[in-house]
């Protein structure tokens, strides 16, 4: 009987307890019944013949109900704490047991060709679809991602941040050379004509300019002009420069062969070709780069932008009814609804999940299956053999229940057949 405290046991393991010693309760009183019935056959069997019967019938029963019980109670602990071998079979035997279940468990359960039948028969990624699709179990999803989100942002050190950030910049901005592939990229642009664009826009914006800011010319050439020259002559002048200034930019927009025009594809293209082979050129680019991202200025804003996404962040992880949240939802709705409803991603989900498992079991597979036998190592005998008596020795009890009917039924049998064959007996 498990000597741990029913306060101690879990409200499922003190059902067990109860139906364990219901069921010994029931398998004693039968023995005893079967002695009661021997006592009294035994005695008036010689007054009344057919009791002899009964006699045998209650002679098997308490022999096979004996039987049982020891052979039930072996596996538990000594019988009457009698030192007889090959007894307390769980307790002396308790790590073997638990290595030879890890083993079970790794060559039965734990075999690649198992689990890939399992999961093959088995839609994953339509069920969790038809799951997560449904509005509460996407927010459920959403609100712990979203705890597990803030956790870590809350634990990530800034400082941390920071030097990581500052070191990824330097391994892949500040150490790779620029001059080498921004030359070859501008090359590419100037070659396919890619930069007409930009030079469109700016010639366009200049315009604009122009039209919008007529006044700014207003002195811009006369002002040098010597004193004596007239007013008017100053007017003159401004109206001048200004008016070739608009006809100049609308020239340039006009003509696509423009001489401004070329002049700007050679100086891209010359600029191109001393990037990748001028190593004064590519020497300028990369003192400019150091100075840039060696500035305090620059590292601050860095800081600072970090701090500011960390804030913003945080505060729409916190807020249920934040853009970042419902969004989230949605897009747990909507991936669901595509496990649900799309055969093609079905397929490389389920196949996915399958090669991983498969994967995991193969690589793992004796690690996981010796949790079973370290944790069994790990155990008390006295707590093993309370834990798995719980678990299976109510089921046990039938053994000696049966046993008890069984043997009467063969005592009444073996002395109905000997009565037969030897007359007398």
């Amino acid at each position: 009987m498990p000597r741990t405290p029913m306060a101690l046991l879990s409200p499922a393991d003190q059902d067990r307890l109860r139906a364990l010693r219901r069921m010994k309760a029931v398998a004693l009183g039968a023995l005893v019944f079967m002695a009661v019935v021997f006592v009294v056959a035994f005695a008036f069997q010689a007054r009344i013949d057919w009791l002899a019967y009964v006699r045998a019938a209650a002679e098997g029963g308490m022999v096979g109900a004996l039987a049982d019980w020891f052979a039930v109670t072996a596996l538990f602990r000594r019988p009457l704490g009698l030192p007889i071998p090959h007894t307390a079979i769980i307790p002396s035997r308790k790590d073997e047991i638990g290595r030879s279940l890890g083993e079970f468990v790794e060559t039965n359960f734990l075999a690649a060709d198992v689990v890939r039948t399992k999961l093959s028969s088995t839609a994953i990624a339509q069920r969790a679809g038809e799951w997560l699709r449904a509005a509460p179990h996407a927010e459920r999803v959403g609100n712990e991602g979203a705890a597990v989100a803030a956790a870590v942002l809350n634990a990530l050190s800034d400082d941390d941040v920071r030097d990581l950030i500052t070191d990824l910049a330097r391994e892949h901005l500040v150490a790779p050379e620029w001059g080498p592939p921004a030359g070859a990229w501008l090359e590419k642009i100037v070659e396919a004509d890619a930069h007409r664009g930009a030079v469109d826009l700016a010639v366009d914006s200049i315009q604009r300019w122009l039209d919008a800011n007529a006044e700014s010319f207003t002195g811009l050439v006369s002002r040098r002009l010597p004193s004596w020259v007239p007013k008017l002559a100053h007017r003159f002048v401004d109206d001048t420069v200004y008016n070739e200034a608009v006809r100049f930019v609308h020239a340039v927009q006009a003509d696509p062969g423009h001489p401004a025009r070329l002049a700007i594809d050679g100086y891209l293209a010359r600029l191109a070709d001393n990037l990748q082979h001028d190593p004064a050129t590519r020497a300028k680019l990369e003192n400019a780069k150091s100075s840039l991202f060696d500035s305090p200025r620059v590292g601050a804003l860095a800081a600072e932008a970090w701090n500011t996404a960390k804030a913003g962040l945080l505060t729409a992880l916190a807020d249920p009814q934040s853009g970042l949240r419902r969004r989230a939802v949605q897009a747990l709705q909507e991936i669901g609804e595509r496990l649900t409803t799309d055969a093609a991603l079905q397929h490389r989900v389920d196949t996915w999940v399958s090669d991983a498992a498969v994967f995991l079991v193969d690589r793992y597979r004796h690690d996981i299956a010796s949790i079973i036998t370290d944790t069994v190592e790990r155990w008390d005998p006295a707590e093993t053999t309370e834990k798995i008596e719980l678990m299976v020795g109510r089921d046990l009890q039938y053994i000696r229940l049966n046993g008890t009917f069984v043997g009467a039924l063969a005592g009444l049998a073996i002395f109905a057949i000997a009565h037969a064959l030897i007359p007398g007996v």
